[in-house]
């Protein structure tokens, strides 16, 4: 296994990074969203159903060179469509620069504009996993807009799960594959526990009611803070933010208190999906240059169990990238801001070997 490890530099917070997202966002052509129907998709539990809408986001034109881009649990593809994400990569010479790639940012299913339970069939939607969001990621792509290769996957939190799955399910699709803030093992310890209280904390909610609630459970809201907190943000970025326990009581008051407008289905069934996770097995089946970048404080995925180290020597073309930790990085949100690691995205663009189509 070879190890980068790679300074921390100086960075803005998110926050004022969103103020200026116009200026930044100028920098590269602007985002276009579509939508495809799959007939009939076939769900790894054998429901079908009958249409399965995928939405997607893309920036560039459709002829440059493509790359895949997967977002995390409950997120969106035109959500990493950011100042901290898109700001750093998708500008003219910058790493993934929109004016050569053609950059497709899928909403997996169960989240954004794609099929889900809010939708209407509530706890009636087929039990998705993540190797079904993998296949209807790859017909998106193979199918609907025709591409027959892709220079790059690179997903972050569930999306970096999903990059393990892809890069071994489809290894000839792909020259690299760039897995972030995730483990090419089973779902298991602290990252599975709380998952599962999330789960729980909305089934076991009087306002539930069997999936069929009038108005959000009030517990949705509340794990998800909790939830956050727990496996976010860096331990050192968050002392320097709450020092005191009238900073932490503010940040958390904050937090509570804030418009939140996810729905109780659609989360719980995001948070299950993961729960058979494990593409342990097939690593050697990877083909692709394979950078797995992952940082020190990162809550959900602790490099100190030396899982990372371990599974990464059974990948041909692969290595690690770990970001020290530090006050300005944020833990398991490390990887979402492109700053940390850009610079060797961009050399891995440049000297990575093309796999034969």
């Amino acid at each position: 296994m070879k190890l980068i490890r790679h300074s921390a530099r100086a960075l803005f917070g998110l926050f004022v990074a969103l103020a200026v997202y116009p200026v930044l966002a100028a920098d590269y052509p602007a985002p276009k969203e579509g939508s495809w129907v799959v007939r009939d998709f076939r769900f790894h539990t054998g429901e079908v159903l009958p249409e399965l809408r995928l939405n997607y986001t893309t920036v560039g034109d459709p002829s440059g060179e493509p790359v895949l881009i997967l977002h995390g649990t409950t997120g969106s593809g035109i959500g990493m469509v950011n100042p901290a994400f898109a700001g750093e990569l998708f500008g003219p010479g910058q790493p993934l620069d929109a004016t050569k790639y053609y950059l497709i940012l899928p909403d997996a299913i169960g989240t954004g504009k794609s099929s889900k339970p809010s939708d209407g069939l509530r706890t009636k939607f087929p039990k998705y996993n993540y190797d079904d969001m993998v296949d209807a990621q790859y017909r998106l792509v193979s199918e609907h807009l025709g591409i027959k290769h892709l220079r790059l996957v690179q997903g972050n939190s569930m999306g970096g799960m999903q990059v393990w799955i892809w890069a071994q399910k489809y290894p000839g699709f792909m020259d690299i594959a760039v897995p972030m803030a995730s483990l090419p093992t089973e779902m298991s310890s602290r990252n599975w526990m709380l998952r599962r209280l999330i789960v729980d904390s909305i089934k076991n909610d009087p306002e539930w009611m069997g999936g069929n609630y009038t108005k959000q459970p009030k517990s949705l809201q509340f794990a998800s803070v909790f939830f956050a907190i727990a496996t976010n943000g860096g331990n050192q970025a968050l002392f320097k933010a709450a020092p005191t326990r009238a900073k932490a009581d503010q940040i958390l008051n904050q937090r509570l208190t804030a418009p939140f407008a996810g729905d109780a289905n659609d989360h719980l069934y995001q948070w299950d999906s993961s729960g058979d996770y494990n593409p342990s097995a097939g690593l050697e089946r990877i083909q692709a240059t394979l950078l797995a970048i992952n940082s020190a404080d990162d809550e959900r995925n602790p490099p100190e169990v030396g899982v990372l180290d371990r599974e990464i020597k059974r990948v041909k073309n692969g290595r690690v990238l770990l970001i020290p930790g530090s006050d300005q990085t944020a833990g398991h949100g490390t990887t979402a801001q492109a700053k940390f690691w850009k610079k060797e995205l961009a050399e891995l663009l440049q000297t990575a070997p093309r796999v034969a189509k």
